[in-house]
Order: structure tokens, then C-alpha cells, then sequence
């Protein structure tokens, strides 16, 4: 199986399946001297783990990252770091109806044309617990980020039909987290949850759209052709299980828009250059501008849900089958850190391609 690696200089490559003994990764391409913030990596695994409200997937995993190389009194030494995440609440025989089965909206038919192989408890390579090694990388990323003061934030902005206002909104990381399903307007939030719970006791499952924000990034990140910045973030976000969209700036606004709307005028004041408005999103040519990168991704709802529904099984009759195990009605609050985790690897990577690290800025 190919493409297990992710980046050009900071390279990231994850292993291992939601029922095997443990997930983990390898980081290679880090700088040495990166101070390990192990409770900040521990921090951001725990804002992704399944079991933390009574709205999403009752599996209990601690989650608990145990580095085995790369780091040495507390700080990177410029190997490869690798890592790994044991598995404990795994219930295989869940998935036991599900080995002769192809589910609906999942890899399961697409992986036994490809590989003739699969491994049916959990989806395997598939599942998305395969995103806590994203989340524990993108977490190191973020430390290396921290030394230029780039800021990644986001959040829930629609679940389902119910999204936030158009108002602005004073958006903080403490805001966000406070709600169960991080969506940083109240009002919306609890509109969400009831959602939410409704969907839970029926049953069924939803999608939603979550937003990010990169503060203070510098103009010049992004290669002018193939590896643009946003095409970058655009694989990195289109790699995460379940999304089905990923649009910046105006995204797909920008067809209704009349070129004197949507073109950003620079400006020049005590001796910065800035856009007046950002309707290409902190990106022009595939070129970060300096204004705050701003895309949305959006996210299907979870193909695991408790109905009665029509698919086929490997012999190729067709039958009916209804799902059981635990899972989520929507993953989108849980999901928050892997879409910061890969925008982080991104911005990284393209910092190390500029050269903007120097050892003596640590």
C-alpha cells in the first residue's frame, strides 16, 4: 500500500489499524532542538479521542502517545521520531456480521477491488483512528510554529442545515473548547447538540463544515505551480476521512462575484503592505500574502448509522443489513484538531522549503 506519507521536507508517515495492537507515525525532516511539550501533544490527542460527551462514540481510549526515538532530554535531535498509540476498547466481534459485507458509503467494496484483502473489524486502514497520529505530528508542528507566533485555529461553523450567524464573532480557543460540539456561538451550539441527540436515539448521522483560521502567517509560504499553498492544504484537508469539500477565501462565491468585488486592493501603511479586504483568503498565485489564511471543509455525514439499508455482500446478493457498534452521529466536533493537525504539517513544510527556520531563533 503507497501513499502513507504525507510532505516534501517535513515528512509525516502513519501505520497501523483501528483494531490492531497500536496506531503510530514517523516524523522525518524535524529540526533538532524543538523543546517537546508533551502535555500540549497530550492536550491536543484528548480534544480528538472518542467517549468525550455523551454525543459522540462511547469507545474509552486513553489515547496516551509513547515516543520511542527523536527526542532526547525533552528536545528533537533531528532523527526520525517514532511514535506509537495502543489500542485497549477495541470490540472486534462488533464487526464479525460485517466480514461478507459491503456497508454503504464505506471502503469496504473499494478496498477488496483494489487490494483483494481487507481487513473488515472497524474498517482497518480506513478507520479514522488512523487521524490520532495525525494529531500527535501536526501537534509537533505546531510547537515549531509557535516560534514564529502562527496561530492555527478552528472551529465548528455548521452541523447539519444549522450553521452560525454572518456576524463577526470574537472567536478564541477557550470559546470554542467550551462547547460540547466547538462551535463558538452559543445559541448555535445548542442548536446543534439537540441535533444532534435527536439523531443519536434515531439512529442516524449528519454532516457540517468546520472553519480555520492561520494568524500571523508570513507572506511568501507556497510554490507557484503544482505545490501551491492551498493545493496543499487542499490535499492535506481531502485526505482526512469524510470530507467531501474544501474551499478558501470566497471559494465558490467567487463565480457570482464582478472582479471590481472580489480583487483585494493593497495598501501601504507605516511601512507594511496589506489587502483591505481578503477575499482571496491570505493566498494569491498560491502564495501566502500575510492576511489570515481563512478555508472551510466540509465533512459528509458518518456512513455508519442504525438503519435498515440495502447493499450487497462478496458473493454479490443482494441483501439487507443494519449496523450496530458505537459510533458517532457526527464527527465534525471531533475533527477540529485533525484539520488544525494538517494545516500545521502544511505551513511547516513550507516554512523549512523558504529556509525561514534558522537554528538561532529558538
Amino acid at each position: 500500500m503507497a501513499g502513507n506519507t504525507f510532505g516534501n521536507i517535513f515528512r509525516f508517515t502513519s501505520f497501523g489499524e483501528s483494531h490492531g495492537l497500536a496506531i503510530g507515525g514517523v516524523i522525518d525532516g524535524c529540526p533538532a532542538g524543538i523543546e517537546i511539550d508533551q502535555e500540549f501533544i497530550q492536550s491536543e490527542l484528548d480534544r480528538r479521542k472518542p467517549g468525550q460527551s455523551a454525543i459522540t462514540t462511547p469507545r474509552s481510549e486513553d489515547d496516551k502517545v509513547e515516543f520511542l526515538s527523536g527526542i532526547f532530554e525533552g528536545k528533537t535531535t533531528g532523527t526520525p521520531i517514532g511514535f506509537i498509540i495502543k489500542n485497549k476498547d477495541q470490540r472486534s466481534k462488533d464487526y464479525n456480521h460485517l466480514k461478507e459485507v459491503y456497508r454503504p458509503s464505506h471502503a469496504d467494496f473499494t478496498y477488496d477491488q483494489k487490494y483483494g484483502i481487507r481487513d473488515h473489524r472497524g474498517g482497518g486502514r480506513a478507520s479514522a483512528r488512523e487521524t490520532a497520529t495525525r494529531v500527535v505530528a501536526g501537534s509537533i508542528a505546531k510547537l515549531i510554529l509557535k516560534k514564529y507566533q502562527i496561530h492555527i485555529l478552528a472551529y465548528v461553523r455548521q452541523i447539519g442545515r444549522i450553521s452560525m450567524s454572518d456576524q463577526k464573532h470574537n472567536i478564541s480557543f477557550q470559546n470554542i473548547e467550551q462547547s460540547v460540539v466547538r462551535c463558538p456561538e452559543p445559541e448555535t451550539s445548542v442548536k446543534m447538540i439537540a441535533l444532534l441527540e435527536k439523531l443519536l436515539e434515531e439512529g442516524d448521522s449528519t454532516g457540517g463544515v468546520i472553519k480555520c483560521l492561520i494568524q500571523n502567517c508570513p507572506p511568501g509560504l507556497g510554490e507557484p505551480v503544482f505545490d501551491k499553498l492551498h493545493a496543499d492544504l487542499g490535499k492535506a484537508m481531502l485526505s482526512i476521512n469524510a470530507v467531501k469539500g474544501f474551499e478558501f477565501g470566497k471559494g465558490f462565491k467567487s463565480a457570482e462575484m464582478l472582479g471590481s468585488e472580489m480583487n483585494d486592493s493593497f495598501r501601504r501603511e507605516a511601512g507594511k503592505i496589506f489587502t483591505q479586504t481578503n477575499f482571496s483568503g491570505g493566498i494569491q498565485g498560491g502564495i501566502s500574502n500575510g492576511s489570515i489564511i481563512d478555508f472551510n471543509v466540509a465533512f459528509k455525514p458518518v456512513a455508519t448509522i442504525k438503519k435498515v439499508q440495502e447493499t450487497v455482500n462478496k458473493k454479490g446478493d443482494n441483501i439487507e443489513f443494519k449496523a450496530v457498534g458505537r459510533h458517532d452521529p457526527c464527527v465534525v466536533p471531533r475533527a477540529v484538531p485533525i484539520v488544525e493537525a494538517m494545516a500545521a504539517l502544511v505551513l511547516v513544510d513550507h516554512l523549512l522549503r523558504n529556509n525561514l527556520y534558522k537554528k538561532d531563533s529558538l
